[in-house]
């Protein structure tokens, strides 16, 4: 046949043109029969790599070895790695895992990615966007009526106030321009976020398609960015004061207009729109913090209390030395109880994102997710002992964990069950950090973790009597070694840590009854010491920046309210 003619026809083998080969050289880029194989191999003259037909293309060529085609993936150097890179030592040291197991594992994250943007995120938008066009029919109807009041007002007035008639009409439309103007930004930034999701969603069903590891590893995902929905427009219109006339102090006498007010939501929070005095999204810390509400648990004293974890600003599931996992309600009744899988206590509880209860067993060594009544390993170590968990913005999993063999204590990075980033040692030095000691102290003290909105990674470490907090790649940004006071008599124990939505850190001191708060940058705010607590363990932070605080003796949860 002639070969010019292939394009109308099937595939064929190269060899014999046998139709629908179902091999493929990756190497020679031909088709080939399982009768051709072994005659292709057989020519010594140059490498061969002979694959099924589907996974034709997915072991791309070696930048630095070409023609030997990739087998591994170098998780640390984020690239795909031939064999001959392997026995050269320049990954010596470095996580390796198949290439196949690396691109199912990031087609699994973008899977993840696309359904979240086509199933929650663009409908917020759109919905948002619809809403836009009536927004602009109430502020046409609101200065209509205000225009004809003003003109009402007016006419009775006659000559003598025809100036300041004007000037308050003047200032209506000056009041509708910045309304009208604050509208049409959000409209073009809703606008141009829904253009550039939707893009985003073409090229990931593009990418799910390709066997172009190169560029999945370039991938970044931008659904934690995408699903920080926008601030919503609220807004008190302005009404018209009529005025009594009196001639002599005209313009005083008229009336005037409030003053117009736009403001946007974030989350539920609000914050005044750009260019005013203050914002409401800065939360200021209250001067005096008040108990909400004081929950009694089912804890006995010799059970106590350790682990607190919002499922909703209503409800908090809890753990302490037993071996349930209970959902309690702000009246102190239980809705909800799981028991562990191995019958031992959890050592620590989290959610997720999408409000499943996550937590770390040490008798098994593993990490588990409750989805509904059943409980589903995610993560079962060897060697190590997971320790202290959350979820993080991203949908990852950060846990903190001790060696079983060496005094060690790292915290590693998890999608799903693959590890992609260990924090251990300052980056710099690769085994020390800058005071030549490892990150972390190596005991089975509390240490919990969380992730600030800013994506740094925050410990306490009780034993060392600090909290360490390193960027979301793992280099030190700060360490904080408490603060003394006058409600402070004993030596800084940090226990539960959490952030609010002011990337603020909430750090509980376990000998000294009170909660620390710093800034994002480790700077020292104030302390939560009005509050009567009792050795407060594990903290949580719901949707309002309320805080939760579990009481490791009392056995109590108390939700406080710190800051606006």
């Amino acid at each position: 046949m002639d070969r010019r003619t292939w394009a109308q026809d099937v595939l064929r083998c190269h060899l014999c043109e046998t139709p629908g080969p179902p091999m493929y050289c990756d190497i020679c880029h031909i088709h080939l029969c399982k009768a051709c194989v072994g005659e292709h191999l057989s020519d010594e003259s140059k490498d061969h790599r002979v694959v099924p037909f589907k996974k034709r293309g997915f072991a791309p060529e070696c930048l630095k070895h070409s023609p030997k085609l990739c087998e591994l993936y170098c998780e640390h150097c984020n690239i795909p790695i031939c064999l001959e890179c392997v026995s050269s030592g320049e990954h010596l040291g470095h996580k390796q895992v198949e290439l196949l197991k690396s691109l199912e594992a990031k087609k699994e994250m973008l899977q993840t990615d696309l359904q979240e943007l086509e199933t929650s995120i663009i409908s917020k938008y759109q919905e948002i966007a619809i809403n836009i066009p009536v927004q602009k029919a109430e502020l046409n109807k609101n200065s209509k009526k205000l225009t004809a009041a003003i003109e009402k007002h007016g006419n009775i007035l006659h000559r003598e106030i025809d100036a300041a008639i004007n000037k308050l009409k003047s200032d209506v439309d000056e009041m509708e321009s910045k309304h009208l103007d604050a509208i049409k930004k959000q409209e073009n930034e809703i606008k141009h976020t829904l253009s550039e999701i939707t893009q985003r969603i073409v090229d990931l069903e593009k990418l799910l398609k390709s066997n172009d590891v190169s560029v999945f590893s370039t991938y970044k995902s931008r659904n934690a960015e995408f699903s920080r929905m926008p601030p919503k427009l609220t807004v008190s219109l302005p009404r018209f004061n009529p005025q009594k006339i009196n001639k002599e102090q005209i313009y005083e006498q008229i009336g005037s207009l409030t003053a117009l007010s736009i403001k946007t939501e974030e989350n539920g929070y609000t914050m005044d729109s750009p260019g005013a005095e203050s914002s409401f999204l800065d939360k200021p810390i209250i001067e005096v913090p008040q108990i909400i509400t004081d929950i009694d648990t089912e804890y006995e004293k010799i059970n106590n209390l350790r682990n607190v974890s919002c499922l909703s600003d209503d409800e908090v599931w809890t753990s302490g030395n037993d071996n349930i996992i209970r959902l309690y309600n702000l009246h102190g009744k239980i809705v909800k109880s799981i028991q562990t899988k191995s019958g031992e206590r959890p050592q620590d509880i989290a959610m997720t994102r999408s409000g499943e209860l996550v937590y770390t067993d040490l008798k098994d060594r593993t990490v588990n997710i409750v989805k509904k009544t059943q409980i589903k390993t995610v993560i079962k170590l060897q060697g190590w002992i997971p320790l202290y968990v959350c979820s993080t913005s991203s949908g990852n999993f950060l846990v903190v964990m001790d060696s079983i063999y060496q005094k060690q204590t790292k915290v590693v990075c998890y999608f799903g069950s693959l590890e992609m980033l260990t924090i251990q040692y300052h980056s710099s030095t690769l085994q020390y950090d800058d005071r030549g000691r490892p990150l972390y102290s190596y005991n089975t003290f509390t240490k919990y973790v969380t992730e600030n909105k800013n994506l740094d990674i925050c410990v306490a470490d009780s034993k060392a009597q600090v909290v360490v907090v390193v960027n979301e790649a793992g280099k030190l940004r700060f360490r904080y070694f408490g603060r003394p006071s006058s409600s402070t008599k004993k030596s800084f124990d940090p226990a539960g840590i959490t952030t609010d939505s002011q990337s603020r850190i909430l750090i509980a001191d376990y000998n000294n009854n009170c909660i620390h708060i710093l800034d994002q940058d480790g700077q020292f705010l104030c302390f939560i010491d009005k509050c009567s607590l009792q050795h407060p363990w594990g903290l949580c932070v719901d949707t309002r920046n309320n805080l939760f605080v579990a009481e490791t003796v009392t056995c109590k949860v108390k939700k406080i309210k710190f800051c606006m």
